[in-house]
């Protein structure tokens, strides 16, 4: 048996189709069935029901689900205790990340960090969709998590296992190209039940996308959309809207540069943006020593006071 197959099958498990969870882990499509088949073989069931779309677990695969989370949870944490003990002449501080913080947030951030108190060991950034991100923690791969939070919205990071500290704060809006003469939104909200709006929105991993959708605003505005596009990057679908595909939301700290420039407008009212949160997620149990030096230097701060050389910089982003 290979800890890579309880991988896959966690893999397969989050995202429902083959082709996705082997493009996420990073193998062909036949090899990652081989392997889940050989899990199959390996536990001696059917772990997943293939006659529709999504895949869906059987009852073993319902039954193994929470072993198969256990066991890698308890491998990594096994694996960094015997790091630990061994005294790794280098600490490495694990972060996941959305895709959009750790390009719009995550570097200026950790540069505020710094000017507080040199960060020691290496820090190590991977970002992902919010799916990815969340199992990434609850395997134990990363030591904490920078997201985007709302708080109509749910995740699997139970508060029993996890607490987070607030970051900062951002806006959700929609946004399209103007139209010709400038004056004016090409796709604006609400549109109409006869001319329903191309809507560029984001896939169900996305973290901004589950944001969207238990906002409900779309629902509330009784918007007329048609999905043409979806994707879990906001700068596809940011770039999909500035080539005039259709209507987008996104993080106002991205859209700075392209409504100053005016190649994409508001689509609607201010009654349609959603107020967001960027949080700083940890597990509650104990973590290396340089992980929790971080924390403590992270965690008593107010970070809606911008530090003065926060203050100066054009290009800090949050």
């Amino acid at each position: 048996m290979d800890a890579a197959w309880l991988e896959d099958f966690l893999a397969l498990v989050d995202l429902g189709h083959f082709s996705r969870a082997a493009e996420q882990r990073c193998i062909t499509q036949p090899a990652f069935s081989r392997r889940v088949r050989a899990l199959e073989e390996w536990v001696g069931a059917p772990l997943f029901t293939r006659d529709a779309l999504p895949v869906t677990l059987t009852p073993a695969g319902e039954r193994f689900r929470p072993v198969a989370e256990e066991t890698l949870r308890r491998l990594y944490q096994g694996r960094e205790a015997a790091r630990e003990a061994g005294r790794m002449a280098a600490e490495t501080v694990r972060f996941a990340s959305t895709q959009t913080l750790s390009v719009s947030f995550f570097p200026n951030w950790l540069r505020t960090v710094e000017s507080f108190e040199s960060v020691q060991g290496t820090i190590q950034l991977t970002a992902a969709h919010m799916a990815a991100c969340e199992q990434m923690m609850l395997r134990g791969e990363a030591q904490f998590l920078l997201c985007h939070d709302h708080p109509s919205t749910t995740h699997m990071l139970a508060p029993d296992q996890f607490r987070s500290i607030h970051l900062g704060t951002d806006i959700l809006l929609p946004v399209s190209v103007p139209r010709p003469d400038g004056t004016a939104p090409l796709f604006a909200l609400p549109g109409r039940p006869d001319a329903p709006l191309p809507l560029l929105t984001y896939t169900g991993e996305s973290g901004l996308g589950r944001i969207l959708a238990s906002a409900r605003v779309l629902e509330q505005s009784e918007a007329s959309v048609r999905p043409v596009f979806a994707s879990h990057l906001t700068s596809v679908l940011v770039a999909m809207a500035r080539d005039g595909r259709g209507l987008a939301w996104a993080p106002l700290s991205i859209l700075g540069d392209d409504l100053e420039r005016g190649r994409l407008v508001r689509a609607a009212s201010a009654a349609t943006d959603i107020p967001i949160e960027i949080r700083l997620y940890r597990p509650r149990a104990r973590q290396s020593p340089a992980a929790e030096r971080l924390w403590a230097l992270v965690a008593g701060r107010d970070w809606d006071v911008p530090t003065p050389d926060a203050a100066e910089d054009p290009d800090s982003g949050a």
